[in-house]
């Protein structure tokens, strides 16, 4: 390139700096590169580390080391002197010399929380941004800042044990644990220092991730790194180098979001009245007739969720025969979960629903591939857009149970056997608690964890509690022990109380339903990076409440009535004066409760004997839930080749 052609090189980096510059002063910001003097001037340093050579992504750079030469370069180091001064020769000399034989000598810089302060080079960079270079070569020496508990010191703490590890400055991440979790999500040793070939691996992966995601919105706060760990949630980085850049995209406008994103709790059915659309409208474009599939993880004769979850599937295709077809798909050795999305959208499904919390991350796949079915996860709290997912609030039900053992206790002890504490599980303790204390203000409740020990029932009998909640019954028959709430007779036998039960028929029978007549549209999410979650209660038929034939018809016509006021909306369980067993007052009797703070509760009741258990009690079978839905699952330490969700 001719000194002349460097010089028209020069002459458009000039403009983009006077731009920039402009922008930055009608926008009320700093216009000129930041000053590393400035930043330090106060702080307290811990020390410093010579790092070397170090390549790094060059958008990293944020300033100079002092103000000797701030003026020169707007904020984005563009230069802002003109061509005939000084500057303006040295700049375009360099920039023939960078297209000649190229810019070989590193620039020098500090490192301070992650960014870069330029000490000597400050021309060479520019010439580099001129051309958009994605790094740059430096010599860094690392400033680093005394230990504190402010959220951006934690985080920067994060990065320097990641980067003691990858030697890779191109992760920044928003939120801490994420750098651990982004070392398991590539199925690296959490400890181990990485490879020259694991380093290249990631960074050429991350590098085509970025390149795809500059075309995707992301929401406000969520930086690439945070992107590229959840879209790791659903894929690997090797998928990569065989998706298609239509693929890839696609599979970003699904999954390349925050893994905190907002989650649209919808606790109620749509109203049942005709849409505000012409009959001709509807004609034309709602459907007549639906296939839907259902992805089952388990054969339903070895898995009692599987079972119930088959029976509402074949309810709900009797109850719409003329509107809906259904056909299950089961996964095994031989067939993969994706393997089954796929059958199912090549035979024609429009809906598909996925009947176990660990199938999420194949939904997350086939909502990208497959951008025009709709499809559901039987789980809460998943904050992924492309799809929805579903569950029922089964505390009302507890609650219920809760008024019946209170009633029914001669001990005043009452058990409760909690499966695992994932979300809404303490929400339904609590509100069983709050339930026995309705009706008997001397009930304690002693709970168990059958994720913890093989024999709950057992140890609470031990206890000497005469009345124990098991788990609910998952479709809406008669209570068969030891399912539901029982009572221990003086001579050992069991007899049935109540059970609460899930009708998971009723719900695809009205979710289908609702697809049929158009309100799937009309409940659309707030924006497009939030999802649904379908969380009904008593009201929709979807959870209930069975009773055992000797229950006395006093305890069966209060409860009864406590349920209809629930599906009234004039009774809560949660709007009530309680604390939780550290003594903090958790309500004042006077407020709603949130489905939020429902859902997310990772505390207990004074009202209860028991604790949630660390992960690192919890049995080995039970762990994998708990990962995806526990209800402190932020916290739990990465595994290789773990979810992360």
């Amino acid at each position: 390139m001719s000194r002349a052609e460097a010089a028209e090189v020069f002459r458009a980096a000039h403009k983009r700096a006077l731009k920039t510059y402009r922008e930055d002063v009608e926008h009320g910001r700093y216009p000129y590169p930041r000053v590393l003097d400035d930043i330090l001037d106060g702080r307290a340093i811990a020390g410093r580390i010579e790092l070397g050579i170090c390549t790094v992504p060059i958008e990293l750079v944020a300033g100079t080391e002092n103000d000797g030469r701030r003026t020169a370069f707007s904020s984005d180091f563009m230069p802002l002197l003109d061509a005939d001064t000084e500057f303006g020769a040295k700049w375009i000399t360099l920039c023939e010399a960078h297209l000649g034989e190229g810019i070989r000598d590193p620039i020098r810089c500090y490192e301070y929380y992650g960014k870069l302060y330029v000490r000597e080079g400050n021309k060479r960079l520019s010439v580099l941004r001129a051309f958009d270079a994605p790094t740059v070569t430096a010599s860094v020496l690392r400033i680093v800042p005394a230990y504190s508990d402010d959220p951006e010191t934690r985080l920067y703490y994060e990065f320097l044990e990641f980067y003691h590890l990858s030697r890779m400055y191109s992760f920044a991440f928003t939120k801490p644990g994420r750098y651990r979790k982004l070392i398991a999500a590539l199925g690296y040793e959490p400890d181990a220092v990485w490879t020259d070939g694991q380093r290249t691996r990631v960074r050429s992966a991350y590098t085509r991730f970025c390149d795809a995601a500059k075309h995707i919105p992301l929401p406000d706060g969520v930086g690439l790194s945070d992107a590229f760990l959840a879209w790791l949630s659903a894929y690997t980085i090797d998928d990569l180098k065989t998706m298609s850049e239509e693929q890839l995209r696609a599979s970003l406008k699904t999954n390349a979001i925050d893994l905190d994103a907002d989650v649209t709790v919808a606790t109620e059915e749509p109203p049942a009245g005709k849409r505000v659309l012409s009959r001709i409208y509807d004609a034309m474009f709602l459907p007549t007739h639906i296939k839907a599939a259902f992805i089952h993880e388990y054969a339903p004769e070895n898995s009692a969720w599987i079972r119930a979850h088959e029976a509402g599937r074949q309810f709900a295709e009797e109850a719409l025969s003329d509107r809906v077809t259904t056909q299950a798909y089961i996964t095994n050795e031989e067939t993969t979960a994706d393997a089954c999305f796929e059958q199912a959208v090549q035979d024609g499904a429009q809906v598909i629903f996925a009947t176990t919390a660990s199938l999420i991350a194949s939904c997350r796949r086939a909502a990208a591939a497959h951008p025009n079915v709709k499809i559901l996860n039987c789980s809460v709290a998943m904050p992924y857009p492309g799809m929805r997912t579903y569950y029922s609030r089964i505390y009302e039900s507890k609650f219920l149970t809760g008024v019946v053992a209170g009633a029914c206790s001669h001990s005043d002890r009452i058990g409760y056997v909690a499966a695992a504490p994932t979300f809404g599980v303490p929400a339904g303790i609590n509100a069983f608690a709050l339930g026995a204390r309705l009706v008997n203000p001397r009930a304690v409740v002693k709970l168990r964890w059958s994720c913890v020990e093989s024999d709950p029932f057992a140890a609470l009998q031990n206890d000497g509690v005469d009345v124990i909640s098991n788990h609910e019954l998952f479709a809406p028959e008669k209570p068969q022990p030891p399912f539901g709430l029982i009572r221990i007779l003086n001579d050992g036998t069991i007899e049935p109380l109540a059970a609460p039960y899930w009708n998971w028929g009723a719900f695809y029978q009205k979710l289908l339903n609702d697809i049929l007549t158009g309100r799937w549209e009309d409940e659309r999410a707030n924006g497009n990076h939030s999802a649904v979650n379908y969380w009904w209660g008593l009201k929709s038929g979807v959870i209930g409440i069975t009773y055992g034939e000797k229950l006395p018809e006093g305890v069966r016509t209060l409860t009864s009535a406590l349920k209809q006021s629930i599906v009234e909306g004039r009774l809560d369980p949660f709007r009530r004066v309680m604390s939780d067993q550290e003594g903090i007052v958790r309500n004042d009797g006077e407020r709603w409760l949130t489905p939020e703070e429902i859902l997310h509760m990772d505390w207990l009741s004074d009202t209860v004997e028991g604790e949630i258990p660390a992960f690192s009690s919890i049995l080995p079978m039970a762990q994998g839930l708990v990962r995806l839905l526990g209800v402190y699952r932020d916290r739990i330490p990465p595994v290789k080749d773990g979810p992360i969700l």
